[in-house]
C-alpha cells in the first residue's frame, strides 16, 4: 500500500479556542490535547485514505508554561512561549500541554495510540536524534539522560554525548540572544546546527545542542567510517547509539509504529543502519521517515536522499521536487523541467516523499509566498506532487481546507507560516473541526469543495498506476501545441500546463493526468499522445475512451490514435486545477 501521511501536530489540531493574542499564554490561546483527537477525528482521517497518522510535538521540550511537578525551563532556551518540540527535553516522556491529566498524560498518549490502530492508522512520531534541548534532564528514566560521564575538558571523545567548546573556564557564560545560560557556565557545547560558538545567533538552532554518535563531526562525509558495522557486538557501539535504542523501544513497546526523523542527514549512516534493523526487530513494519537534505550538513558520502533510502528508511523528503514546484509560481521556472524528477527509474520516484506543505514550510495559501497563486492552485499543485512518483505522500493539517496561517503567533512573525513555537490555533481549519465534532458544518463553500478534492485526490493514490506503476511526460510532445501552458512572451508550450501518462504493465491500468498550473486562465487546447507514449503503454490502435475519476460530472471523452497523434484530446481545465482521466480500450 502506498503510504499516505497525515501530519497531525497536537497542539493545533485540537485546539478549538478562537481568537487570542500573539505571544499569547496557553489560557489566553488554548491548546490541543490527546483527548480532543477523539474517535469523530480519527474517523474522518482515516476516510481520507490516510495510511500513517504522524503526531506531530508529542516529546516533551522546553517550554516557557510551568506545570506542577515541572518548573518552566529558561527563557533563554526557549524560542516563544510554548517552545519548539525539536527541542526535546526528555525522550521518554510527552509534552504535559497536551494532557488533561497532567499526571496521566502518558496514559492518555496510549489511549490515542490506540484509537488511531482502532480505525486502522499507524501512528508515527518525532525522534530527534540529531539535538536535544540545551536543558535535557530525563524524569522519567533520569539514569537515561545524557552527558553524565562526558570528558568535558575536550571538544570530542567517542563515547561523550556532546560536543564540548574550549577553553574550558569557569568565566566563560553561554551567551544566548535572550541571554547567558547558566547551567553552560564554563562548560559550553556546541549548537544543534553544528555552530561551534559561545555566542550562537539568533538564526541558529540556539536553544538545542548538538548529540555525538561517535564521530567528529567536523571531517564531514568521512566522520563515519570508523563506525561499527550492523552486526557489532553492544561493547563496541558508541553510548548514544544505545541510548537511542532504548528510546525507540520504549515508544514502540507503548505501540508506536514508526518514527519522523528530524534531520537525519545530519547522524551517521551506519547508526541508521544499525537503529533501523533493531527497531524492526521488534516489529518488522517499522514505519521511518527522514527529513533529509543533501547539503553541507550531511555525514554520508554521495547523495544523501538515496543514502537514507539504502540505510533502510521507506521515505525521505524530496524537497527538490518541492522547492522546483514554488520556483514555477515565484521564479519563473516551467512545467516542462519537472519531466526530469519524475522518472520511474530514479531511487526518490519509489522512495521520495512528496508534499506541498510541512511544519517548516510556508503554508500554500498564504499571500506571501507561491507568487501569491497558492490558494488559486492548490489543486494543481497536489496532483502534480501526488501522482507523478509512486513513493509516499505528506499532507499537513489545514492544508485540506486552505489554512492561511493566520492564527496569533509570536517568535516566527508574520512569516506564512502557522507557529510550532507559540500556542495558536488554525481559524479556517477550526469550521471543519467544529468544537470537536470534526464535522466540518461551519466550513465555506469553497473550503468544503477543496477538502473533498483532498479526500478524493488521496484515496485515489492506491491506484495501482500511482501506487506502483511508471511515468511517462508528455510535455516533450506538446511543445507546439497551440496554448498548451503558454504565456505571453513564451515561444514555446509547457510553461504552466504540465501533462503525463502514469501505467501499470501488469493491472493493465493507465491515467492521464493534466495539471494547469495557471491562476488565472483556464487550459483550453489539445493534449497530443504520440505513438510511443501510446505503446508504452499498451495500447493498440483503435478507439479510447478517457473517463474523469476526480469529477464524476465530466463527459467521458473519446478519441482514436490518429486523433490522439495528430489533432490531440480537447481539454478544458480551470485556472490553477486539475484533471485525471482513466485511459481504456473502447
Amino acid at each position: 500500500m502506498r503510504p499516505v501521511v497525515y501530519q497531525l501536530f497536537v497542539r493545533h489540531f485540537s485546539n478549538f479556542k478562537a481568537g487570542g493574542v500573539s505571544w499569547g499564554t496557553r489560557e489566553q490561546n488554548g491548546c490541543g490535547s490527546f483527548n480532543g483527537i477523539n474517535d469523530a477525528a480519527l474517523e474522518q482521517i482515516a476516510r481520507m485514505g490516510v495510511t500513517h497518522l504522524w503526531l506531530t510535538g508529542v516529546l516533551r521540550h522546553a517550554t516557557q508554561t510551568p506545570h506542577d511537578g515541572l518548573p518552566a525551563d529558561p527563557a533563554c532556551i526557549v524560542k516563544g512561549i510554548a517552545g519548539s518540540p525539536y527541542a526535546v527535553t526528555d525522550y521518554f516522556d510527552v509534552d504535559p500541554d497536551l494532557a488533561e491529566d497532567v499526571e496521566h498524560r502518558r496514559d492518555e498518549f496510549a489511549a490515542l495510540l490506540q484509537r488511531c490502530r482502532r480505525w486502522g492508522m499507524v501512528p508515527i512520531i518525532d525522534f530527534v536524534p540529531n539535538h536535544v534541548s540545551r536543558n535535557y534532564s530525563s524524569t522519567v528514566r533520569p539514569e537515561s539522560s545524557f552527558g553524565a560521564h562526558d570528558q568535558v575538558e575536550c571538544f570530542y571523545a567517542r563515547d561523550n554525548a556532546f560536543y564540548y567548546l574550549e577553553p574550558q573556564q569557569s568565566d566563560i557564560p553561554m551567551t544566548l540572544p535572550e541571554g547567558s545560560f547558566a547551567r553552560e557556565q564554563g562548560k559550553g557545547r556546541v549548537t544543534g546546527n553544528n555552530v561551534a560558538s559561545w555566542t550562537p545567533g539568533v538564526y541558529d538552532w540556539y536553544e538545542t545542542v548538538k548529540l555525538n554518535y561517535g564521530v567528529d563531526y567536523r571531517h564531514g562525509c568521512h566522520a563515519a567510517e570508523t563506525l561499527p558495522s550492523l552486526l557489532a557486538p553492544e561493547y563496541a557501539l558508541p553510548r548514544t547509539w544505545q541510548r537511542m535504542n532504548e528510546v525507540l523501544a520504549y515508544w514502540q513497546e507503548m505501540g508506536v509504529g514508526g518514527f519522523r526523523c528530524d534531520m537525519a542527514h545530519m547522524v551517521p549512516l551506519p547508526f541508521w543502519r544499525w537503529i533501523i534493523a533493531h527497531a524492526r526487530l521488534r516489529d518488522p513494519g517499522a514505519f521511518f521517515m527522514a527529513e533529509g537534505y543533501d547539503d553541507h550538513l550531511k555525514l554520508m558520502e554521495g547523495n544523501a536522499h538515496e543514502a537514507l533510502l539504502s540505510a533502510g528508511f521507506n521515505g525521505v523528503y524530496d524537497g527538490v521536487s518541492y522547492e522546483s514546484l514554488r520556483k514555477i509560481f515565484e521564479g519563473g521556472a516551467w512545467a516542462n523541467d519537472l519531466d526530469r524528477l519524475n522518472l520511474s527509474e530514479l531511487p526518490m520516484a519509489s522512495g521520495g516523499v512528496r508534499y506541498i506543505e510541512n511544519h517548516d514550510e510556508p503554508r500554500i495559501a498564504s499571500p506571501l509566498y507561491w507568487g501569491g497563486a497558492g490558494a488559486q492552485v492548490i489543486k494543481a499543485a497536489l496532483v502534480v506532487q501526488y501522482c507523478s512518483t509512486r513513493g509516499p505522500v505528506l499532507v499537513y493539517n489545514g492544508q485540506e481546507t486552505g489554512e492561511r496561517a493566520e492564527g496569533p503567533g509570536g517568535f516566527g512573525g508574520d512569516n506564512g507560516r502557522t507557529s510550532i513555537f507559540d500556542y495558536t490555533h488554525l481559524p479556517r481549519f477550526q469550521r471543519w473541526t467544529n468544537g470537536g465534532a470534526y464535522d466540518g458544518a461551519r466550513l465555506t463553500p469553497q473550503e468544503r469543495e477543496l477538502r473533498d478534492f483532498t479526500c478524493r485526490l488521496l484515496t485515489l493514490l492506491q491506484h495501482p498506476a500511482l501506487a506502483r506503476g511508471g511515468f511517462y511526460g508528455l510535455n516533450w510532445a506538446n511543445l507546439e501545441t497551440p496554448d498548451f501552458g503558454r504565456r505571453p512572451g513564451d515561444t514555446v508550450s509547457g510553461h504552466s500546463l504540465y501533462a503525463f501518462l502514469r501505467h501499470h504493465r501488469k493491472e493493465k491500468a493507465t491515467l492521464l493526468v493534466l495539471c494547469n498550473m495557471n491562476p488565472a486562465a483556464p487550459a483550453r487546447t489539445h493534449v497530443h499522445i504520440p505513438q510511443d507514449a501510446r505503446e508504452w503503454a499498451g495500447m493498440k490502435p483503435g478507439q479510447y475512451h478517457f473517463v474523469s475519476l476526480l469529477d464524476a460530472g465530466t463527459p467521458v471523452a473519446t478519441a482514436d490514435d490518429v486523433q490522439l497523434e495528430t489533432q490531440g484530446l480537447p481539454v478544458n481545465i480551470p485556472p490553477g486545477g486539475a484533471m485525471i482521466y482513466a485511459w481504456y480500450h473502447a
